[in-house]
């Protein structure tokens, strides 16, 4: 049974109207900035109304790295947390999504954790008032929003240390001084759409599959060199034609481990094998774990299904929204490739519509669904009752 969707406007999804960027060179420093946060190095930002402030993970939050904050800054370190975040926390609903707490006194390295990780405690400190905290919302493309997005960029938890620069002059400079690595605001924005628009195709091999014999693999790299996206083309797809098509986002425990957690190791070798058996058409490979949150983050969400959340309540403990994923990547490879029409083979109709909004037509859906296991029964149900996935 097939069925074809109606087409969508454009969406804030997957266009933004986020500020400018400079890329290449916007590029670089997001990345290299998302690489000092992962090492536990705080990082300067700036956003348009020229505010300038000290990013530092969450996740490094110890007494030393919160001292030497303190000694750099103007003020006491704030806690910069995402609304899903403060919504498990018992917060005053924000009206943005980023809220920014702080506390008199000041946050100690505790507080911190218990307030952006789920797993550290309880995660009640909030609630009880046991924190004594402020808050307030940051605005859109604000430093503060910028810091929350850079966490995500990194991998990291998406919860952020940040404290304010003020009179400081020329903050770039102010940066390299303390041998600290600056980045704009804007650019944070902007990160992921460059990347997805600036991919281009740097490799490419045959490479028979147990399941589909005449198969390529292509390689597409954005242009700040960050982790590559996979294209495994069969056969010889004809482009003027709808193409048998699969998005699939990279999963290394079901993909690699055959974990029954989930049904994405199915997903991959049954499109494999209907792709083959149809003679032509192509699979793209996501580097988007764990619906965008990354490895390390996914196995956190395990460990709070394990204490008895679903998968969508686990992603927003941590504080990210329930799927993180976006699809410009797939619809540049497809575009690159010249395939702009395809016959979709997936159970998710926000995928259909994502590619819709990116400009690649989708004639029609293709059901793709496999038998569940007593380890994925819940999780597969929470996926069609709670994020309309049709089984």
């Amino acid at each position: 049974m097939t069925d074809t969707p109606a087409k969508t406007p454009p969406s804030h999804l997957d266009r933004r109207d986020a500020p400018a960027t400079r890329e290449p060179r916007a590029q670089r420093a997001v990345d290299r900035a998302a690489g000092e946060l992962r090492r536990g190095r705080p990082v300067v930002t700036a956003d348009g109304d020229g505010r300038g402030i000290l990013v530092l993970g969450s996740e490094h939050a110890d007494a030393p790295h919160l001292a030497e904050l303190r000694v750099l800054s103007s003020g006491e370190p704030e806690l910069a947390i995402t609304a899903r975040r403060a919504a498990v926390l018992g917060l005053t609903a924000p009206k943005s999504s980023v809220v920014v707490l702080n506390r008199v006194g000041g946050f100690d390295s505790g507080m911190i954790t218990t307030l952006a990780d789920p797993l550290a405690g309880s995660g009640t400190g909030a609630k009880s008032g046991e924190a004594q905290l402020g808050q307030r919302d940051a605005r859109p493309y604000d430093c503060w929003s910028a810091a929350v997005a850079l966490t995500k960029i990194a991998r990291l938890l998406p919860a952020a240390v940040t404290a304010a620069l003020d009179q400081v002059g020329d903050l770039a400079h102010w940066a390299r001084r303390h041998d600290l690595m600056f980045v704009d605001a804007g650019d944070v924005f902007r990160y992921r759409l460059d990347e997805a628009r600036t991919l281009q195709q740097v490799g490419q091999a045959r490479i028979p599959l147990k399941l589909a014999g005449d198969a390529q693999v292509f390689a597409f790299r954005p242009a700040d060199g960050a982790i590559e996206h996979l294209a495994i083309v069969i056969g010889a797809p004809d482009g003027d034609q709808p193409v048998l098509a699969r998005v699939h986002s990279e999963c290394f425990t079901g993909d690699l481990l055959g974990s029954l957690r989930c049904d994405c190791g199915d997903q991959l070798q049954g499109a494999i094998a209907e792709i083959s058996q149809a003679g032509s058409g192509v699979l793209l490979y996501l580097a988007q774990e764990g619906r965008g949150i990354g490895l390390v983050n996914k196995l956190r969400a395990y460990d709070l299904q394990d204490r008895g959340f679903d998968t969508i309540d686990a992603n927003e403990q941590l504080g990210f929204d329930a799927d993180e994923r976006m699809y410009l990547p797939a619809a540049q490879m497809l575009r690159l490739l010249g395939y702009p029409t395809v016959r979709l083979l997936t159970n998710n109709p926000e995928k259909v519509s994502a590619l819709q909004r990116c400009g690649i037509t989708v004639a029609e859906r293709v059901p793709h669904a496999f038998p569940s296991n007593q380890h994925n029964e819940d999780y597969l149900r929470t996926k069609a009752r709670r994020a309309g996935h049709l089984f």
